[in-house]
């Protein structure tokens, strides 16, 4: 796969949570290709590794993995104070991490409601508070990932709906403060982008042929239709957007 390239990105250090599978690791792959030092924090080592090692034998250049669980607020400022020691001020934030695990209404939990809240949306706070002197600085780029899910309003995961729902208002909300310092904040808004995870558990036939249906554009959504938009909101080619939703989703009614 090829990228479209933004020669401003080269030699920026770029923080992304989330990235060893999935969209993610399209991220790490992405702005790695531009010439970026990216470091990542993902929960499992060994599909993180493998990433590593792919990823350099493609562009000659290793990634940085910290592993993280970013429900740790203090892990992730360390993984955060980290990548600066050895990459550099952070100047790009992809907060990415999520998990849309399935639920219902009746039987939930404050614990499960609570871990889903400290998955979905409280890292994306705390990631940006951690990166916000090296931006302050230099200037910066945070992108919030959110789900059309929270647009549809679809059932079945209420919590991470409801997070979802949040990262734009939380978007918008630190475009607003962080303007003035020259920090831009968006959010991307993917629809049903059919990773690995999403094959494996949710991805019938069935389920695949319902999206497309309601889609304008009538063929699935890659993780590089996402990370190409990431590209794009990190570089100088977005200079003037912040506070905004760029939604992915094939035009889904």
């Amino acid at each position: 796969m090829s990228y479209p390239h933004y020669a401003d990105l080269k030699g920026s250090t770029v923080f992304i949570t989330g990235g060893g599978s999935g969209i993610g690791a399209s991220f790490v792959d992405a702005f790695t290709s531009q010439g970026a030092k990216v470091a990542f924090v993902s929960l499992t080592s060994e599909p993180a590794e493998a990433l590593c090692d792919r990823v350099e034998e493609k562009h000659g250049v290793r990634p940085l993995y910290i592993q993280c669980d970013i429900r740790d607020v203090v892990a992730l400022q360390t993984a955060v104070e980290r990548t600066r020691h050895d990459l550099g001020p952070v100047t790009v934030l992809i907060n990415n991490a999520a998990r849309d695990a399935r639920h219902g209404l009746e039987s939930y939990s404050v614990d499960e409601w609570d871990d889903s809240m400290n998955t979905n949306l409280r890292p994306h706070f705390f990631t940006a508070q951690a990166c916000l002197a090296d931006m302050k600085e230099h200037g910066g780029s945070i992108i919030n990932l959110g789900s059309n899910s929270a647009i549809l309003g679809l059932a079945g995961y209420a919590s991470y709906v409801t997070a979802k729902a949040g990262i734009i208002g939380l978007t918008k909300a630190m475009a607003r403060e962080l303007g003035p310092h020259e920090i831009r904040v968006n959010a991307l808004i993917p629809g049903w982008v059919l990773t690995d995870r999403q094959k494996e558990l949710w991805a019938t036939p069935e389920a695949v042929e319902e999206c497309l249906a309601q889609q304008s554009l009538k063929r699935t959504i890659t993780e590089q239709d996402v990370s190409n938009s990431a590209l794009f909101l990190a570089s100088a080619a977005s200079a003037m957007i912040t506070g905004q939703s760029l939604i992915i989703d094939g035009g889904r009614v």
